[in-house]
């Protein structure tokens, strides 16, 4: 079994209101020093799977087909084996 931690996260190019949101209100609360924020996405998805190449497969293609959008998004995910 593999439990997987999915990072979503805006492109670079694609703009952030939620993030500007977040600065603003830490700009309010007396962090001046606050250049920039982006707010992505943080998921765990545990898989009832023995072979970590198809665990890996099944994660991206979750990612690709639902959990991320790939116009505007980018993910990435680290697998840690879970034992019990």
């Amino acid at each position: 079994m593999y439990l997987a931690k999915i990072y979503v996260t805006l492109k670079p190019t694609v703009n952030d209101p939620q993030g500007l949101t977040v600065k603003g209100g830490l700009h309010t609360l007396g962090f001046d020093n606050i250049q920039s924020v982006r707010v992505g996405k943080y998921m765990e998805v545990r898989l009832a799977e023995t072979n970590v190449s198809k665990a890996e497969q099944q994660v991206r293609e979750m990612c690709d087909k639902l959990l991320a959008n790939p116009v505007i998004e980018d993910f990435r995910f680290e697998l840690e084996e879970i034992t019990s």
